[in-house]
């Protein structure tokens, strides 16, 4: 840890002296001050030599997580307005799975076209701070040309067993559970995108959100080295093999983020990196969490870092058994202990 920050302030100090050097090419300039304002502010997470065995997770929760992703990509498939019947099959899925869980479900609708759209919403009321509310939420609609298994099967899967963990919880702040539609492209931040005209709707009634957490393409895992890749400069301070669990945020969720990866990492020995950077960065801003963004809403995504390291990233390739289902089970733990962390218990 301490060469790598020993490392970071290095790389730091070199850069703003080739920035201020008065020979640069005066068009280079602003791409130097870029790269030195992306490594001076970016905040990220350090690994931690740990000698413990990996946590036993129980075997239901692996096949309720692995059957949830085989019911949306591999029975179900391709999901979006191209084949809107089979995105409502989608919609009607996650609808029934949250009755048997419990939870009263609301469709909240939307025109596009002439046909209707729905996010769907469910809520477990908090007690002590139940105008509060830790909103969780997924998109279950896949990519063109893709059956969408890790995204977003996996996330939504994830979301499926939280929800199903806290049905009968008592919790301090309300904890609210969003199935989103319409994320993937033509939508993709656009006025259309579901989580878009959730949020705005949500702003509409006063809702009173404290913090968001998205699940976004959290189902690869690798310890084969050079199988995690990342934007520019990224590498000199992050892993190079993809077999942790991501957390994003911008400026204004850091303390979130801080909050988030504390609790995760008390309660699971699964590996997290986090980095708080720019909107602007690629992939940063590429799901959900975007919207809340744009309302000031403190929200992070929680990912596998998706075309970084996953080879079927928007493919048809993206099927049920490329999936790392025990990996994604110890994921789920470490996330369960993130929403009782934000939401208090009652």
């Amino acid at each position: 840890m301490i060469f790598l920050m020993a490392a970071r302030y290095w790389l730091t100090g070199r850069v703003w002296r080739f920035a201020r050097h008065p020979t640069l090419f005066p068009k280079m300039r602003p791409l130097a001050f870029l790269t030195l304002l992306i490594i001076a502010t970016m905040s990220h997470g350090f690994k931690q030599l740990d000698n413990r065995e990996p946590k036993l997770v129980a075997d239901n929760v692996i096949e309720r997580l692995r059957g949830g992703v085989q019911r949306l990509a591999g029975e179900i498939g391709e999901r979006n307005v191209f084949h809107p019947q089979a995105l409502r099959d989608a919609a009607d899925y996650i609808e029934r799975v949250w009755t048997s869980q419990g939870y009263d479900v609301i469709r909240y609708e939307y025109e596009l076209d002439g046909e209707n759209w729905a996010n769907l919403e469910v809520t477990r009321r908090g007690e002590r701070r139940p105008g509060e509310i830790v909103l969780i939420g997924a998109h279950y609609d896949s990519v063109f040309g893709s059956p969408g298994a890790n995204d977003n099967g996996s996330g939504v899967a994830a979301m499926l067993e939280l929800s199903r963990r806290l049905a009968t919880q008592r919790l301090g702040r309300t904890v609210r559970f969003v199935a989103f539609v319409n994320e993937e492209p033509p939508f993709f931040k656009t006025s259309a995108m579901g989580s878009r005209v959730y949020v705005k709707m949500a702003q509409a009634r006063g809702d009173n959100i404290r913090a968001m957490l998205c699940l976004e393409t959290i189902g690869y895992y690798s310890d084969a080295p050079d199988s995690q890749h990342y934007p520019p400069f990224f590498n000199m301070f992050y892993p190079d093999k993809g077999n942790f669990i991501g957390i994003v945020s911008n400026f204004r969720s850091r303390a979130l983020l801080k909050r988030a990866t504390a609790a995760f990492r008390a309660n699971s020995d699964f590996p997290v990196e986090h980095v708080t950077t720019f909107g602007f960065v690629p992939g940063v801003d590429w799901s959900d969490h975007w919207s809340f963004w744009r309302a000031d809403v403190p929200a992070i995504m929680i990912t596998d870092t998706a075309l970084y390291r996953y080879p079927y990233y928007h493919t048809a390739g993206d099927t049920p058994e490329k999936v790392n289902y025990p990996q994604l089970a110890r994921v789920v733990e470490g996330l369960l202990a993130v929403v009782k962390a934000l939401a208090g218990m009652g």
